[in-house]
């Protein structure tokens, strides 16, 4: 009989620490991983997949304005003939036909070939924002849940300071060396922040449950990032280099081109109304007699046929003439909508790579206000021991280091979202984009 040894009182919490981050570790998942899931659960991505096959199927359509078309008909009557004083007489034909044209000629026909195969560049061209939105909306939920954890942990470690300052001016006051405003002051500081921990746990859980709700999986637990993070530069520096590479890269820009390009294959297509087409036809008919209305015999005969069909119009009414005044303004609408996303595009670029640079910037403050505000606790700290400081300077220090340490690691993560939304304006993002930042997290 083996006996086991009972967990003492001191080992259980440490236990259970340690249990809880290693299922926590092993549930965790990286953005890849999370962003992989999201892909078959998204109804939004899974919706613009779709309409993508949807526009592919469309497109093929198009073929068969410039393919050979082939008819096979197929027919039989009866006839019961009776004449008064006269013999009645019964007789049938069968017959069956196939037919078949292709087009020589036939400008608005070509016109809508060239108009299929432009339209799946445009399917191309409206997936890849929804590719691009469902990558910096994982990314973006992936991050709120690592910011609300760190805020959480701060509160929580500024929670357990208060507390020991709090315990402090307790036995301070006790054998009259501080006055009672130190302790009412450290109280009314750790009720704050019991709130504030509340609110802070509040927050995680909804992260959570919109991060778990994006990728379809319960419970979404991400992966937290090494320290230190290596937040990787804008390259290249220049920002009209991004401005230039999204006029030619940004979907919108894309769409906005492909459509100029399919409005004036519409122009060529109401201008072919005043050309004249023209198709080679061929027919091959089988008939067979049973007997005629004249004689009992029966009879068959074989008919083929082949030819030339030209037409050539005339006069519709003014529909063409109006129809080309229609399709030109609406080529010059094209165009001024091209225009326009151009500008949104080279607008949004800058100020993606503003937020990044400003962003970046914040990081470098916030790291430095971090050492200044640890460097003012620990004095406040001191002050206090030796009667130079007040309680509450150094509770208002306490909190001030926290917050600021709260504040730099969201700014952190702002930059690495900030850095693939400059790439989702410019055009150029891609899922491999986050390789990089995968690179960042913990194993």
């Amino acid at each position: 009989m083996f006996l086991t040894r009972r967990p003492t009182p001191r080992l259980l919490p440490l236990m259970l620490a340690l249990g809880t981050a290693f299922c926590a570790s092993a549930q965790a998942q990286s953005l890849v991983d999370l962003y992989t899931a999201a892909q078959s659960f998204d109804a939004t991505y899974q919706s613009a997949k779709l309409q993508f096959d949807a526009s592919l199927a469309k497109a093929d359509q198009a073929q068969a304005a410039v393919l050979p078309v082939a008819n096979l008909a197929m027919g039989t009557t009866r006839t019961n003939q009776e004449v008064v004083n006269a013999i009645t007489t019964n007789y049938g034909t069968q017959t069956a036909t196939l037919s078949a044209s292709q087009p020589l000629y036939r400008p608005a026909n070509w016109a809508s070939y060239e108009q299929g195969k432009k339209s799946v560049h445009l399917a191309q061209a409206h997936l890849a924002p929804a590719e691009q939105d469902l990558i910096v909306r994982v990314s973006q939920a992936y991050f709120d849940v690592l910011a609300a954890t760190d805020t959480l942990t701060f509160v929580q470690a500024q929670k357990k300071a208060v507390a020991e300052q709090l315990a402090a001016a307790k036995r301070n006051f006790e054998v009259g060396t501080s006055t009672i405003t130190d302790s009412r002051e450290a109280q009314a500081k750790y009720d704050l922040v019991i709130a504030q921990e509340l609110a802070a746990n509040n927050d995680l859980q909804v992260k959570s449950l919109a991060l778990s709700q994006l990728v379809g999986r319960a419970n979404a637990q991400p992966k937290p990032v090494k320290q230190p993070l290596d937040l990787p530069s804008v390259t290249p520096a220049d920002m009209n280099q991004w401005v230039e590479t999204s006029q030619a890269q940004s979907p919108a820009v894309q769409q906005a081109t492909l459509a100029l390009e399919v409005a004036q294959l519409e122009t060529r297509k109401a201008q072919a109304g005043h050309k004249p087409t023209l198709d080679l036809t061929g027919s091959y008919s089988a008939i067979n007699n049973n007997g005629t209305s004249s004689s009992a015999a029966d009879s068959r005969a074989n008919v083929a046929t082949v030819g030339l069909s030209f037409n050539l119009p005339l006069f519709a009414g003014f529909a063409t003439q109006n129809r080309i005044k229609e399709t030109l303004a609406l080529e010059d609408k094209a165009q001024s909508d091209l225009e326009n996303a151009k500008r949104n595009v080279a607008q949004g670029t800058r100020t993606a790579f503003l937020g990044v640079q400003s962003g970046m910037a914040q990081v470098a403050a916030l790291q430095a206000a971090e050492t200044s505000s640890q460097s003012a606790l620990e004095a406040n700290q001191l002050g206090y021991q030796v009667g130079v400081r007040i309680n509450i300077d150094v509770l208002n220090a306490q909190s001030q280091l926290y917050d600021t340490k709260a504040k730099l690691a969201k700014a952190r993560y702002d930059v690495l979202v900030g850095g693939l939304k400059l790439r989702q304006a410019v055009g150029t993002l891609k899922a491999d984009d986050l390789q990089v930042i995968n690179s960042q997290l913990t194993p």
